[in-house]
C-alpha cells in the first residue's frame, strides 16, 4: 500500500521547518518540497501528489495542469485568497480547494479595526507632521466621530463577523450586505441585514471582507462610490480589484466620499507616484493585515492539521468548492 504524498509546489516564505516533514511522517505522510516556477515544472514534480500544497499565492497551478494530477485529491493553499487558483475546473474534476482561514483572521479583522481609526483620527497625517517639526492640531483636525454611527459590512464571512463582534462595545450599529447569508444569522450576530445599495446609503464606515471573484471585481465602483455619504471611509483588507481604484481616486480627490483605509491595492507593490499616495485622508498599508507575532507557525500548525485530516480520508478542515464531487470518498466523520 502506497504512502499518502503530499508535495509543496509553491513555498513564498522558506524556509519549512523541520517539523512539519517530521509530523506529518509521524501520520503516514510523506512530504516532499518541490518548488515549481512553471506549470510544467508542476506536472513533472506533483502527478502522483494525493495533496498539491501552495504555502503562499502563486499562478503555477492553471486549468490545464489539472487534468495531468491524476492522483490529486485536494489543492491546499496556505492562506484565506483562492483567486490565483482554478478554482471552477478542480469543482469540475472532483478536487477539493482547501485554505487556512481561520489562521489569521483576527489579526485581519484586527488591523480593519486599526485602519478605521487611523483614518477617521488622522494618525498618520499627524505623526507625519509631528516628525517634521509642526506641532498643529489644525492641520489634521480629526473631523469624524464613531458613537451614533453606522458600520456596514460588505460580505458576512470569518473575518466581518469577528469586526462586528469587536467592534460591537464602539457604540455603533452594525449592517451588513452578503447574498450568501441570512437575516437570522446576521441578527444572532447583532447586524442587520441590508442590500449593497442600502448599506451603501446608510453607512458611515464600510468595510469589504468579499472574496475576489468575477462577481465581485470592481464591486465598488463609480456609481457605488457616489451612493455613498460625502464623510463616509472605505477600509478594504480582502482584495484589491473588489474597489474600482480610478474610480476610487476620484472619488477621494472631489469629495464624494470622505476617506479610505487600504491594506490592498489593485497593483502590488504601489509605485512611489500612485496618487492614492498623495492623498492625506488615506491610509495604506503593505498588504499585511493577516501578519501577527505567531503569524508563521500559525499557518504552519493550520496547514498541517488540514492535511492530516486529509490523509486519514477526511475532509480538509476549511473547504473553498463546497458543492465539489470528490474523486475519493471522504469518511463519514
Amino acid at each position: 500500500m502506497r504512502n499518502f504524498n503530499v508535495t509543496m509546489v509553491v513555498n513564498d516564505h522558506p524556509p519549512t521547518p523541520d517539523w512539519v516533514g517530521q509530523r506529518l511522517a509521524e501520520h503516514g505522510v510523506t512530504f516532499v518540497e518541490r518548488i515549481c516556477k512553471t506549470s510544467a515544472e508542476v506536472i513533472g514534480v506533483a502527478c502522483e501528489a494525493d495533496v498539491v500544497w501552495l504555502f503562499g499565492g502563486s499562478r503555477v497551478i492553471t486549468p490545464e495542469v489539472l487534468p495531468h494530477l491524476k492522483c490529486c485529491r485536494v489543492l491546499m493553499r496556505t492562506g484565506t485568497g483562492t483567486d490565483d487558483l482554478p478554482v471552477a475546473e478542480a469543482t469540475r474534476l472532483g478536487i477539493v480547494v482547501a485554505n487556512t482561514p481561520e489562521a489569521h483572521m483576527h489579526s485581519v479583522a484586527e488591523h480593519t479595526i486599526g485602519l478605521l481609526f487611523a483614518v477617521i483620527r488622522r494618525i498618520a497625517v499627524q505623526d507625519r507632521l509631528v516628525r517634521q517639526g509642526t506641532w498643529d492640531r489644525d492641520r489634521a483636525w480629526p473631523n469624524w466621530h464613531i458613537v451614533g454611527q453606522t458600520l456596514g459590512l460588505v460580505g458576512f464571512g470569518r473575518i466581518a463577523r469577528l469586526v462586528a463582534k469587536k467592534t460591537s462595545g464602539l457604540e455603533m450599529k452594525t449592517i451588513a450586505s452578503d447574498p450568501a447569508v441570512d437575516a437570522q444569522t446576521m441578527a444572532e450576530c447583532g447586524v442587520e441585514r441590508v442590500d449593497l445599495d442600502e448599506l451603501l446609503r446608510r453607512a458611515d464606515f464600510i468595510s469589504v471582507h468579499t472574496p475576489l471573484l468575477d462577481q465581485t471585481h470592481h464591486l465598488i465602483g463609480e456609481r457605488e462610490l457616489r451612493m455613498m455619504k460625502p464623510k463616509a471611509v472605505l477600509i478594504n483588507t480582502s482584495r484589491g480589484p473588489i474597489i474600482d481604484e480610478r474610480a476610487l481616486i476620484r472619488a477621494l480627490s472631489e469629495g464624494w466620499i470622505g476617506g479610505a483605509g487600504l491594506d490592498v491595492l489593485e497593483t502590488e507593490p504601489a509605485p512611489a507616484d500612485h496618487p492614492l499616495l498623495q492623498l492625506d485622508n488615506v491610509v495604506v498599508t503593505p498588504h499585511i493585515a493577516g501578519y501577527f507575532d505567531e503569524f508563521w507557525n500559525t499557518f504552519w500548525e493550520h496547514s498541517v492539521r488540514t492535511l492530516i485530516e486529509v490523509s486519514k480520508n477526511r475532509w480538509p478542515l476549511w473547504v473553498v468548492n463546497r458543492g465539489v464531487q470528490p474523486r475519493w470518498t471522504p469518511a463519514s466523520s
